[in-house]
């Protein structure tokens, strides 16, 4: 039986001669994400492009698959190795001991699940909380509520840390929907990534709960740095010291949010994202050429005090969260830049900034939220004068 057979056959149960859409807005987000829209443009006039809505934001969360599946065995992992040295408490330690699957860290089904217990409860109530506002703002506008939401829950939950307490994902959720998106208009209308608005409010509002050294591994009592961390406090070459080697960062199995830590899943999704045409390659290649060229300007220049001068292009692209930004924030085709120049420019801008944020600010050793954020305020700036700038050499070549 269809979604819509099914809606059709329980709505006089709860209005008499309404329609369903209007009961179920959320209805419609579902039943387009799962059959063909009603609403495709296939032909001229119109047709400015064969990729439709529903299809951009499904190919995106089925591009972070990858980051899912990594995230989730890497959590278990790390919460896992902790627990070799320290005693396993609270409800989650309750189930997999009901269920007798252990705490092994070599078993994958054991990071897999225990992983999967901090990731689902955290995703939960983003959908929920999210979407209660994302159907409270189609219902006073009259309109439907689309697939933006799922792309914007996926991001949000994977940015965030296994540790964080499940008011505060509500609570940024909310300031990500409503302050990120909503107040200008709701998908493809908002000029900042509401997912990284969301984080960012978070970030600013409870700092001992979105950053140090505690929040990584979900284990109570344990402490680890992150290898942003050990750069900016020992530099690079110390990271291998602490267990954190380029190819164990490129893999993913070292701390962090859920879903940023591995680049090979993130190229993966990004490869998925390049071959549908859902990804603007001119941002990568900006984004890239950015972090690379002033990171080689800082290895040039050096520093006695900073150990973050001297550490190379390739370790500021496996750790922190350069990857998942790059992949999934600057790409994202509402709040970058539109015109193909303006897509260099902005994509070398946030790779100029987070490198300059992660090196000259020692108060903020990330950088990629930050950066893809100041690169959305100038956005529509750059675009102007891009275009303000062919006008006038066509201009030029009239005269």
């Amino acid at each position: 039986m269809g979604l819509r057979n099914f809606f059709d056959r329980i709505e006089p149960h709860f209005v008499n001669g309404g329609k369903y859409e209007k009961l179920f807005p959320i209805y419609e987000m579902v039943e387009s994400f799962i059959y063909t829209p009603k609403t495709v443009t296939t032909v001229a006039p119109h047709a400015r492009s064969y990729v439709d809505m529903k299809r951009i934001m499904t190919y995106v969360v089925i591009a972070t698959i990858p980051c899912i599946l990594v995230g989730l065995y890497n959590v278990g992992f790390q919460a896992n190795l902790a627990l070799e040295n320290l005693e396993p408490s609270g409800w989650r330690a309750y189930v997999i001991s009901a269920l007798g699957i252990g705490f092994d860290p070599t078993n994958p089904f054991a990071n897999f699940f225990h992983g999967l217990l901090y990731f689902l409860p955290i995703y939960i109530t983003t959908l929920v909380v999210g979407g209660i506002w994302e159907v409270l703002f189609a219902t006073v506008r009259g309109h439907e509520v689309n697939e933006g939401f799922l792309v914007t829950s996926m991001l949000y939950a994977l940015i965030m840390p296994p540790t964080a307490p499940l008011w505060q994902v509500a609570l940024g959720i909310s300031f990500g929907v409503v302050i990120g998106k909503e107040v200008f208009g709701g998908t493809g209308k908002n000029f900042l990534n509401p997912a990284l608005t969301g984080r960012a409010f978070l970030y600013f509002a409870y700092p001992a709960q979105m950053s140090g050294d505690t929040i990584w591994t979900p284990v109570d009592g344990f402490s680890g740095a992150t290898a942003l961390s050990v750069g900016s406090t020992q530099g690079y070459q110390q990271l291998a010291a602490n267990g954190m080697d380029w190819m164990s960062s490129f893999i993913g199995l070292i701390q962090g949010s859920i879903g940023e830590t591995s680049t090979l899943a993130c190229f993966i999704g990004l490869a998925f994202l390049l071959v549908t045409k859902i990804a603007n390659w001119r941002l990568v290649v900006g984004c890239l050429g950015g972090m690379i060229a002033f990171s080689l300007l800082l290895n040039l220049i050096g520093s006695d005090t900073n150990p973050m001068f001297a550490m190379p292009w390739y370790w500021h692209l496996v750790i922190g969260g350069y990857a998942f930004g790059l992949v999934f924030m600057v790409t994202e085709p509402v709040s970058a830049s539109h015109t193909n120049l303006g897509r260099y420019i902005y994509g070398a801008l946030i790779g100029f900034m987070v490198v300059m944020i992660r090196v000259i600010n020692p108060a903020f050793p990330e950088g990629m939220m930050l950066a893809i954020l100041f690169g959305n305020v100038f956005a529509p700036l750059i675009d102007y004068f891009v275009v303000q700038a062919n006008i006038r050499r066509r201009a030029k070549g009239n005269v």
